[in-house]
């Protein structure tokens, strides 16, 4: 079993949980964006979510590929530089990063598909079926 994901982040990701963010991270872009738009499930599944994460990252470490791209440090230049695209200069992908820093992260649609897709972008590259 690959390590690919952190626990220590997931735990920090968790105090923003109620917006979803630890569940993009360890790949669940679908309840992560009910997470978003029901506050955590009105706070009852983000609470739920402090007990789940050991196996929401046991998970993620049996779902995605580990190799030379850190999926962490990709999570946190997304979630908090991403409409720069520092999280696409980072996996290589020069065009993109470009097109993301002058658009504002493609108009943040972008960054959206980046939240629901990041992880399989890693795994991917990681596994050398990265296309640029």
């Amino acid at each position: 079993m690959d390590n690919t994901h952190s626990k220590v982040v997931g735990y920090i990701l968790w105090i923003f949980g109620f917006m979803g963010a630890h569940r993009f991270y360890y790949g669940r872009p679908i309840s992560a964006t009910i997470y978003f738009f029901t506050l955590g499930l009105f706070l009852i599944g983000w609470f739920v979510d402090l007990f789940l994460i050991p196996s929401m990252d046991r998970e993620a470490d049996n779902s995605f590929k580990s190799g030379a791209t850190s999926y962490t440090l990709a999570w946190i230049l997304l979630t908090f530089l991403g409409i720069f695209g520092l999280h696409r200069f980072y996996m290589g992908k020069w065009l993109s990063g470009i097109l993301y820093l002058l658009t504002g992260g493609v108009f943040l649609l972008g960054v959206i598909y980046d939240y629901w897709t990041l992880n399989q972008q890693i795994s991917e590259k990681n596994s050398g079926l990265f296309m640029r």
